[in-house]
């Protein structure tokens, strides 16, 4: 049986860049656009223009994946060329996105620091682009550039980073095709790029040009009919949910009739009622799109990620976008303390599960479940941050939240318990690697690999148990006093690893309601770290600061100075208190422990225990010691 032949289209290619964490994907986007004559000469534009969301604008960090195009003009026997871009995140928790963002492109562009080389990220992007097969190709497995960035950094060593780029691709199992690949060095602030390391461009022409020479133009079938793969979702106040797809064979037009097949494989014909292409940062209306192109159709209301846009006369469907399962829970309820209803006006179950419902429409590796309590739900995720964000994007919505502790999702494999294991890669100064080092094989790590690169920091790699990983952040921070660097990535599922430390320190738990006073935590400092501060309003139950022993203790942070109308030697002196330990929510969800959760709405985040009343916490311990 003959093969059927396919045909490509020249004027286009599709590329998405991928890299780890701050490794510059969005800085060399953002000259990408201004070198292409995107934008005019005298148009304001914002620095990391694709970062829109408030959250990627704080955190400086790219949360969902966006594309944009560019046109390049002709340039020998080769037509003008509309390049589109698709910016991935480059943390491993939004993996979900760089699988979605995959899918839509034929090669990638891998952004490697020209000091600090792969990371884990690094190699999750990398592992995800060799899995997957492009459209048409024979084989798995993305064409891609390396591009060796900030090159202009005075620690720079980009030769070594080449070569740790090689070692890591050998260890990814790559064939002789994958590791055939053209190299760019850039300074994506400078906006300018070179095949030479030793010799700087003037500008991204040598970019542009491997681009053109390297990543495949997008082919289809021309006797095929219409296929077209849903591969995000966005929406318009005047024309509802719109369907960001990738067009695989056939063309869509404005004003036609398709056939819309979901997940379970049925189908049902709609109407285009618009359709859109991507222009710089602009969708623009067209009548048309062929083979290869990306763009935005308006129309089908309950369209879902995966879905297939297919010809009403033979409908076929593509095959779905497949997503990592989650391996981390957490279980997250409406807000049942006694402040709830202070700031928030989003506060019922009701209005809490359709909020989750809809974050369960555009991100692919989210899973929402039931509990045994009708005002909570257990959500699943890739990790604590992408967690942590969904939350800090409720709060700022108005939501009350009650969050409990994240928890690792086991497996059973074989008839035995399996948890997700990490690859860890810490960079700290030479001084912290010792107590590091302790602190990761308290917590079930192995070390697999240290690089002393002879700047006086150092490199370790660990394997350690995502369980043992929860909470690690903050006390590596105070370890290595915030001079170290920490990135992690799921490696695998293993056998359960036993028994992990956790928090060496207890909780000093509030034993009444008022508002904190500073007599009371005047006479409380030498008990432990606190978080509040005078004026704040407790309650019973509530977590008031970190206890410098490992158990917890009730106290009264409202008590107040007794007065007399004899005149006080003391008086007049001031109260000098250390300012109380703030803690943001990511911090508030590694640090406390599992009968401990964490209170978020709209103006405060506040740390409780999950069981108020102290006299049914102590009852409940003591059950639980006798049980033991």
């Amino acid at each position: 049986m003959s093969t059927p032949t396919r045909a490509t289209r020249d004027d286009s290619r599709n590329i998405a860049i991928v890299a780890h964490v701050d490794h510059g994907k969005t800085t060399l986007v953002d000259a990408m656009l201004h070198q292409s004559g995107t934008f005019r000469a005298n148009q304001d534009v914002a620095n990391r223009v694709m970062d829109s969301g408030d959250l990627e604008k704080e955190k400086g960090i790219t949360i969902l994946a966006k594309h944009t195009a560019v046109r390049l003009p002709a340039k020998g026997d080769r037509g003008e060329t509309k390049v589109t871009i698709v910016d991935t995140p480059g943390h491993a928790d939004f993996g979900g996105e760089v699988e979605r963002a995959l899918s839509m492109v034929d090669g990638i562009a891998l952004l490697v620091d020209a000091a600090e080389g792969p990371l884990p990220q690094t190699r999750f992007v990398l592992r995800k682009a060799m899995q997957m097969t492009r459209t048409g190709a024979d084989r798995a497995g993305l064409p891609m550039i390396l591009v060796i960035n900030k090159i202009d950094r005075p620690d720079a060593r980009p030769a070594e980073v080449v070569d740790e780029v090689f070692e890591l691709l050998f260890d990814l199992d790559a064939d002789e095709d994958s590791i055939d690949f053209p190299i760019v060095y850039t300074n994506a602030k400078a906006g300018t790029a070179s095949l030479d390391p030793d010799t700087p461009g003037e500008d991204l022409t040598a970019l542009f040009d491997t681009i053109l020479d390297t990543i495949p133009p997008p082919s289809h079938d021309p006797e095929h009919p219409l296929q077209a793969l849903v591969t995000n979702l966005d929406a318009s106040p005047y024309l509802g949910r719109l369907a960001l797809c990738r067009v695989h064979n056939g063309h869509l037009e404005k004003g036609k009739q398709v056939a819309w097949i979901d997940e379970h494989g049925e189908k049902r014909n709609v109407k285009v009622v618009e359709l859109f292409t991507t222009e710089g940062l602009e969708r623009v209306p067209t009548e048309r799109v062929g083979p290869g192109e990306i763009c935005a159709v308006a129309g089908i209301e309950q369209v879902m990620i995966g879905d297939t846009l297919a010809d009403p006369e033979n409908p076929v469907a593509l095959p779905g976008i497949r997503v990592d399962e989650p391996t981390l829970a957490m279980t997250i309820g409406i807000n049942t303390s006694p402040l709830s209803g202070r700031s928030g006006d989003k506060v019922t179950a009701r209005v809490l599960k359709d909020r989750l419902d809809r974050e369960l429409i555009g991100n692919v590796a989210l899973r929402v479940s039931n509990t045994d309590r009708p005002d909570a739900w257990e959500v699943k995720g890739r990790g604590e941050l992408q967690l942590a964000i969904l939350v800090e994007q409720m709060r700022r919505e108005g939501f009350e939240l009650t969050v409990g502790k994240p928890q690792v999702i086991p497996q059973e494999i074989d008839g035995k318990t399996h948890e997700p294991l990490e690859r860890v890669t810490v960079d700290v100064p030479e001084e912290h690697s010792g107590t590091v080092t302790q602190l990761l094989a308290e917590r079930r790590g192995r070390m697999v690999a240290m690089t002393n690169h002879g700047t006086g920091w150092v490199r370790i790699d660990y394997l350690a148990p995502t369980r043992g990983l929860i909470g690690f952040r903050t006390e590596f921070l105070t370890a290595t006093r915030g001079t170290g660097v920490l990135n992690r990535v799921f490696e695998e599922y293993v056998p359960w690893m036993g028994e992990v430390r956790t928090r060496n320190t207890g909780s000093l738990v509030a034993d009444r309601k008022g508002p904190v006073t500073a007599f009371a935590l005047q006479n409380l400092s030498d008990r432990g770290v606190m978080f509040v501060g005078p004026g704040e309003d407790v309650y019973e139950g509530m977590i008031v600061g970190e206890n410098a022993r490992s158990e917890d203790m009730d106290l009264n942070v409202t008590k107040e100075k007794k007065l007399n109308n004899i005149r006080s030697a003391t008086g007049e002196e001031l109260v000098r208190l250390t300012p109380p330990k703030v803690m943001a929510l990511e911090q508030a969800l590694e640090w406390m422990r599992g009968d401990e959760c964490v209170e978020v709405t709209p103006d405060a985040i506040r740390l409780r225990k999950v069981e108020l009343d102290q006299n049914l916490r102590a009852r409940q311990a003591k059950r639980a010691k006798n049980d033991a």
